[in-house]
């Protein structure tokens, strides 16, 4: 993540809420379906009153699950300018945002009307010089890690996030950053304290590592080989692919084409064999999770292309899955469930039919904590 670029701001429509809600249709992923919205909550018994009446396809609310609130372009990030980022995610039907590192705390957020809830891992753990300047915690040793972790545990944040490998310039190209021991007990101090663990990897050396220490997931995951999904199927773990971040590697590799040109060689090769990578992946078992990794090189608002770039590994339902109810599943989130939190997002259109054919239409309705979220004109 060295660079950023600014999100554009939209106009906006509400849905009216004089009312509960009542949905018939095609309820997602089962069938034809009814449900109401009352109180905050889904109810599958007609609460009695006043209705304002909903039609076409409802998906659980999405998750995207590599997001950065808490890191903007330029200047210091503050909770004004992450709950404009967030509404720009609630606006495509994000409801869910696990945040996989930030240096502003925006837990404050979590809570307000209209506003997704948050998943957290707090500042991610890097080493001096191994990752972009001035993000997360940069420690000088490689030792101290297993103490950052136990801090970050004590935290309370229900996930902590490593950087597995960056840029060595001593080599000139991606390396791992821990050792395999340290590794080990990094992630057991984690679990002990109930916490799970994540790391973003880029290329392949650092994954037998982390996957041997037992991580819970991995962010990114270009490096990803035959052993290596081998080893995220039988143990599972999770990924995060962030499809679309990966489509920037050309980008991100460029200007060290001259003084690391083996890093920038590997860097192109891991963009152009991504789809057959996590085909590969998706076809072994591995579960897969929607990320855009939105606060970097990519802006807000961006989860329907990578459910769409999913959607060219994976069939259409289950790019949607990636981003719906296996992802809210996955962080202990409920569905549309009777007595479950209303997030949800509403389709004119079936968007399985709609994604097959390349594109996600825009939802028609958002709905967010119960409530019908503002919606770009």
């Amino acid at each position: 993540m060295a660079s950023y670029r600014r999100n554009r701001p939209v106009s906006r429509r509400r849905v009216a809420r004089v009312s509960d809600l009542h949905f018939t249709g095609v309820v997602l992923p089962g069938g034809d379906g009814e449900f109401w919205v009352s109180d905050g909550a889904v109810r599958f018994d007609p609460p009695g009153g006043p209705v304002t009446e909903l039609t076409g396809f409802a998906v659980p609310g999405y998750v995207d699950a590599h997001c950065h609130v808490g890191i903007v372009e330029d200047g210091e990030p503050d909770l004004v300018r992450g709950r404009a980022l967030a509404l720009e995610d609630v606006a495509v039907g994000v409801t869910v945002i696990r945040e996989p590192g930030s240096d502003l705390d925006t837990s404050p957020l979590d809570g307000q009307p209209g506003l997704p809830r948050f998943v957290r891992m707090g500042r991610h753990i890097a080493l001096v010089k191994r990752y972009t300047r001035g993000l997360g915690e940069q420690l000088e040793d490689p030792s101290q890690l297993v103490d950052a972790v136990r801090r970050r545990a004590a935290e309370g944040h229900p996930w902590i996030k490593l950087v597995g490998d960056w840029i060595d310039r001593s080599v000139g190209d991606l390396a791992p950053l821990w050792p395999d021991d340290v590794l080990a007990e990094a992630v057991a101090v984690a679990h002990d304290a109930g916490a799970r663990i994540t790391a973003h990897v880029f290329g392949e050396d650092a994954l037998p590592g982390l996957l041997a220490a037992g991580v819970d997931a991995i962010e990114h995951g270009s490096g990803l080989t035959a052993d290596t999904i081998e080893t995220m199927v039988e143990k599972g773990i999770g990924l995060v692919p962030t499809m679309i971040q990966i489509e920037n590697f050309p980008s991100i590799a460029a200007p060290a084409r001259e003084k690391f040109p083996t890093y920038h060689r590997h860097m192109t090769a891991l963009h152009d064999r991504r789809k057959a990578t996590f085909r590969a992946a998706w076809e072994a078992g591995v579960a897969m999770y929607a990320g855009t990794d939105a606060g970097g090189f990519n802006v807000h608002g961006a989860l329907p292309r990578e459910i769409e770039a999913l959607s060219a590994v994976m069939p259409p339902e289950e790019a949607i899955a990636a981003a719906s109810w296996r992802a809210r599943q996955w962080l202990g989130f409920a569905g549309i469930d009777d007595g479950a939190p209303a997030d949800l997002v509403i389709y004119d259109e079936d968007p399985r039919v709609a994604l097959a054919h390349g594109a996600l239409p825009a939802p028609s309705a958002v709905v967010v904590r119960g409530e019908p979220a503002d919606l770009p004109r």
